[in-house]
Order: C-alpha cells, then sequence, then structure tokens
C-alpha cells in the first residue's frame, strides 16, 4: 500500500483530471511509473472513483431529484421532463462502452496500457478535441439531444476505454462535432460519468472482494475525501469557465505531455 503523502498527490491527481479533457487513467498509470512509486493498488483506486461518483452525484443533485421526482412522487414539472431527458440520452450513451469493455477487457487492460500508446492517443485526440472546439458550431443546448446524438457521442465514449484518449476528453470532442455549445458538451460529459464510474467502481470492488488483501482503511478513507473534493470544485470551476477559455489549454497542454512521454520512454 502506499504511503499519506503518496495517496493524496494521486487522490488529487483522480480527483483533478476525472472530469478535464486530459485522461486520469492515463495519469494514474504514469505518475506512479515517473515517480518510482509502487502501485497504488485495486482498493485506492476504488476509493478514489467513489470519491468521484460522489462528486459528480452531488453536483447533478437537483437533476436527479427532479428525476425521482417525476418517475416516484409524478410531480410534472419542466425542470424534470428536462431532466428525464438527458438521463435517458446518458443510458443510451453508455450502452457503447460497457458493451466494449466487456469484449476487450484482456487487450485493455494489457497490451493497450503501454506509454507509447499512452503517448500516441494524448496528442492524436488532443488535435481532434481542438478540431471539434474550432469547427463546431456550438448552437445546441444539451435539451435539445436526440437518441442519434447520444449513441453518436456513446460509440466515442468507447474509445476512451483506451488510455490517453480521456473519456472527458473524446465526449465533449463528440458532442462539440455534433453542434452542442461548450457549456453543454461539457454538462453531458459530466452526466455520463455517472454510470461509468459506478460501474468501474461495482467491477473493481467485485475484483477486490474475491481477491482479498490487507486494507489500509485510513488510506482509503484520506483518498475518498480528497477525489471527492477536488473533484467537485473541478466540476464547478470547469462548467463557469469554459465558455470563455474554450479548449486550447488542455490541447496544449495534452500535447506537451504526448511530447514529454514519447522523450521520456525512448530515452529510458
Amino acid at each position: 500500500m502506499i504511503d499519506p503523502l503518496q495517496a493524496i498527490f494521486l487522490s488529487l491527481v483522480q480527483g483533478v483530471t476525472e472530469f478535464l479533457p486530459v485522461s486520469s487513467s492515463a495519469h494514474l498509470i504514469l505518475v506512479p511509473s515517473l515517480l518510482g512509486w509502487p502501485d497504488q493498488g485495486l482498493a485506492f483506486d476504488v476509493a478514489v472513483h467513489m470519491g468521484t461518483l460522489v462528486a459528480v452525484l452531488f453536483f447533478f443533485r437537483r437533476d436527479l431529484c427532479a428525476v425521482g421526482g417525476l418517475l416516484f412522487a409524478k410531480r410534472s414539472t419542466q425542470a424534470s421532463h428536462e431532466a428525464a431527458h438527458i438521463t435517458g440520452m446518458v443510458m443510451i450513451a453508455s450502452v457503447p462502452v460497457f458493451a466494449v469493455a466487456v469484449a476487450l477487457e484482456d487487450l485493455i487492460e494489457t497490451v493497450l496500457r503501454h506509454p507509447q500508446v499512452i503517448a500516441s492517443t494524448t496528442a492524436v485526440f488532443g488535435v481532434l478535441l481542438w478540431s471539434a472546439d474550432r469547427l463546431g458550431r456550438r448552437h445546441r443546448a444539451v435539451e435539445t439531444m436526440r437518441w442519434s446524438d447520444a449513441l453518436c457521442i456513446g460509440l466515442a465514449q468507447a474509445l476512451a476505454l483506451v488510455p490517453g484518449v480521456s473519456r472527458a476528453g473524446i465526449t465533449i470532442t463528440a458532442a462539440l462535432a455534433l453542434g452542442l455549445d461548450r457549456q453543454s458538451a461539457v454538462k453531458f460529459s459530466f452526466m455520463l460519468a455517472i454510470p461509468v464510474i459506478f460501474a468501474a467502481g461495482v467491477f473493481k470492488g467485485v475484483g477486490l472482494v474475491l481477491a482479498p488483501v490487507p486494507v489500509a482503511w485510513n488510506i482509503l478513507a484520506l483518498g475518498t475525501v480528497l477525489s471527492a473534493l477536488s473533484a467537485y470544485a473541478v466540476l464547478v470551476v470547469f462548467l463557469r469557465v469554459i465558455e470563455r477559455t474554450g479548449m486550447l489549454v488542455f490541447v496544449v497542454y495534452r500535447l506537451v505531455l504526448a511530447a514529454f512521454l514519447f522523450y521520456w520512454f525512448q530515452s529510458t
């Protein structure tokens, strides 16, 4: 198990990168490798994923309550119908990633975790993000989404199983390419994280139960709290500033990171 300082750093890495278009999975693979740290372990991965899940559930608490009111209390309002429509789009968009994850699990967990693959996908999908942000019409709100839009974004999300692609990055890219404005693209990407993070947490949790290891509960609690707080901060700030800032800063970061990775792993 990692020590407390490593846990703090990795928790913040997970929380900050989960909802930004820079690939949290790539960072959790690369940071320990570059710093020479031991693998953080399955239990810690589950803990920080649950932290980010708590953050996004709390962020969308009003939307989720509106859907619950429509389903269980039969309260029909415009807000509840809009929330229900978006929830339906999220469900449609979530199907492809689960299907691909089951079909290609072994490939994803072995060959595709290579640093050269991460460097390549970081660069390529960074350029695609820039292209969609520059060329997309950005005239549609998230409430105008159709099932075909959701399916296209869902198919794109399946590519994020490859480390370095970035789940947030590829879903925002697809949404922008379909004409959604920046805030709508980011909001839908945030909501798409809920079923994906939940499923990943359950899947890894089952693996943890089947292969019991000593658990450092203090480290796991620290990871959960810090990842939740940092993820929530990112959710709030990112959605507020993205319409003004655009995606260029993330594209530049991805290209610089990719160049560094190519250099580092070719010279070592």
